[in-house]
């Protein structure tokens, strides 16, 4: 059982940053791919990016790429999404996941854990 808690989310003018944390319970964190989604008002919930349990493997949608960066810290249990140039199509509801697929892997349905969410407001 993996239990996941996001924050670090909050309102940022376009063009700032901020850092998405994603704390998660359970000595098995390591073995798991870990992601982040996001969902928009009216909109699909969509992936933003995953890493692999060890870290050396990372993907990221194409609307995010050059612009965030997930990472991970195994021995803090901790996954992060820093969010940079921010704009306000970037404003949504963001969700961590974690997959026990171990890799990285960009399909909702892989991930059998999801944090609660973190609301990230981007005003132009």
């Amino acid at each position: 059982q993996v239990h996941l808690v996001e924050s670090g989310g909050g309102l940022v003018q376009a063009g700032g940053s901020l850092r998405l944390s994603c704390a998660a319970s359970g000595r098995t964190f390591s073995t798991y791919a870990m992601g982040w989604f996001r969902q928009a008002p009216g909109k699909d919930r969509e992936f933003v990016a995953a890493i692999s349990w060890s870290g050396d493997s990372t993907s990221y949608a194409n609307s995010v790429k050059g612009r965030f960066t997930i990472s991970r810290d195994n021995a803090k249990n901790t996954v992060y999404l820093q969010l940079n140039s921010l704009k306000p199509e970037d404003t949504a509801v963001y969700y961590c996941a974690a997959s026990s697929t171990s890799y990285t892997t960009y399909r909702t349905r892989d991930y059998e854990y999801w944090g609660q969410g973190a609301q990230v407001t981007v005003s132009s």
